[in-house]
């Protein structure tokens, strides 16, 4: 992950000068993931879950995405308080439970891991050992349910189990909505003659029809796209919750849940869906899709229309341009080099040339990057300029504290590119300090980030190197002093 080091210099009190106003910096990446929710806005294909009755009457004019970064930060648009069922979303989760209380080798004994070709609801086994082809459908979902706890527990002691490890995992205590609960469990008779199927090969040994109530309870669990994108950024860091560090999954189980969810997460639309977007995910048929990029971010989105897969039509078309604008793709090959963030302040020191320009004995703030450029490290760089050109917040001694300075430098000089959205982000990030009157240097040499200076403003300086740099802030022959001596 890319990583924020931040020195600081301040002269002595005597040279400090009044305070020039400015807003507090707000970050970009909610506009862009409002704009990503407005083009998937229009498709009116697909239709809700009709065979569940609650389903049936969502409201479909919702919809809803959320990013979570494996450091805690979150970022949402759209309806992201809306709750919905977490459906076969469940299923993940509770084959990591599954494996914890079990042990990988007895589920496997019992469970696939191999893509089905057929629809998540299929009345099939695997020929010879009858196991259910994978944990994502239906009848892998059920065994893995019936492998929660001992063989002696109950249905409520299961039930219980898997919604304080879903809580756990969201972050905040989640509920089951008994009323998808009853609506499904009236048409049930598809499931129930799976869990039959399952006992009479052997597969399941418990009561089937508890344990398929045990199913679909744990499938009407409740949850909103934030809590989801917590849920998949946990699996992307590596077992340990993105806010709180506590490890939930251990990463062995990671890996297997991953592995699965990329080939088999997306039921029969698996190969379209890697293919395509590339990102581990599973789909629920109340319309929400996690997607999780290991070591990088958990993503969720809502939308109830369903294509003939049953996977969310608008949320499929926001995880695919997500993909394409952040080069998300686990198969691209760029996604090896890793962007770094780093932060200093110096202060201009008068020279030769101009000893009293207006900015002499005044901070400067350098956010410098290095390396290949994708979302990630715009994300960082974005929450660093934020963080230090926001207002102060209470809870994060430090923040704010450079939001007096004379003038922003970005230096570019060791960045070999920025993808699309990168660029986008950053570009923006430039254009709301221009707008607020402050004072931007760029220091670009090779041009990576391809922003005109014409069009970003008046107060916007394109230079090669630092010492233009300092020139124009501080005047010919002006130098500065920092802790890192980076400046």
């Amino acid at each position: 992950m890319p990583s924020a080091v931040r020195t600081n210099f301040s002269p002595p009190p005597s040279k400090q000068l009044k305070p020039i106003p400015f807003r507090p910096m707000k970050s970009p990446i909610p506009d862009y993931l409002n704009r990503v929710l407005e083009n998937a806005r229009p498709i009116e294909d697909g239709k809700p879950a009709s065979y569940i009755e609650t389903l049936a009457k969502a409201d479909t004019s919702k919809i809803a995405v959320a990013l979570a970064m494996v450091d805690g930060q979150i970022y949402s648009a759209g309806d992201d308080d809306v709750e919905f069922s977490m459906q076969s979303i469940s299923k993940a989760f509770v084959y990591a439970l599954a494996i914890e209380d079990a042990g990988l080798d007895k589920v496997l004994e019992k469970i696939g891991v191999e893509p089905s070709g057929d629809a998540f609801n299929s009345l099939s086994l695997e020929r010879g050992s009858n196991r259910p082809m994978n944990p994502m459908i239906n009848a892998g979902a059920i065994t893995a349910h019936s492998l929660i706890g001992g063989p002696d527990w109950t249905a409520e002691q299961r039930s219980d189990r898997i919604l304080k490890a879903m809580s756990k995992l969201a972050g905040r205590q989640l509920r089951v909505c008994e009323e998808v609960y009853e609506a499904e469990l009236r048409d049930a008779n598809r499931n129930m003659g799976i869990g039959y199927m399952l006992k009479a090969a052997g597969i399941i040994t418990g009561d089937a029809q508890q344990i398929v109530q045990g199913y679909i309870r744990q499938c009407a669990i409740n949850v909103n796209v934030r809590d989801l994108a917590t849920m998949a950024a946990t699996l992307c860091n590596a077992g340990c919750h993105p806010a709180t560090g506590e490890k939930i999954i251990p990463q062995d189980s990671v890996r297997q849940i991953l592995s699965v969810m990329t080939t088999c997460g997306m039921y029969d639309a698996a190969g379209d869906w890697v293919s395509r977007i590339g990102i581990p995910a599973k789909s629920g048929v109340a319309g929400g899709i996690i997607g999780a990029l290991p070591g990088q971010m958990g993503i969720a989105v809502f939308s109830p229309k369903l294509d003939s897969r049953g996977n969310s039509v608008r949320g499929v078309a926001i995880c695919e341009q997500l993909s394409s604008d952040m080069g998300l793709h686990m198969m691209d090959v760029s996604q090896i080099a890793q962007a770094t963030v780093r932060v200093s302040v110096a202060t201009i020191l008068p020279g030769d040339n101009e000893p009293h320009h207006t900015n002499c004995n005044k901070e400067v703030i350098i956010f410098s990057l290095r390396g290949v450029v994708r979302f990630g490290g715009s994300e960082r760089l974005t929450r660093a300029i934020t963080r230090e050109l926001g207002d102060p917040n209470p809870d994060d001694p430090g923040s704010g504290r450079s939001r007096f300075v004379c003038a922003v430098v970005f230096s570019f000089r060791d960045v070999f590119s920025f993808n699309a959205v990168a660029q986008k982000i950053i570009q923006a990030d430039i254009t709301r300090l221009l707008l607020d009157g402050r004072t931007v240097v760029v220091i670009d040499p090779v041009g990576v980030l391809e922003m005109e200076t014409k069009r970003a403003g008046s107060n916007l300086k394109i230079v090669d190197n630092e010492t233009a740099a300092r020139d124009y802030i501080g005047g010919i022959g002006c130098h500065t002093v920092s802790k890192n001596d980076e400046w």
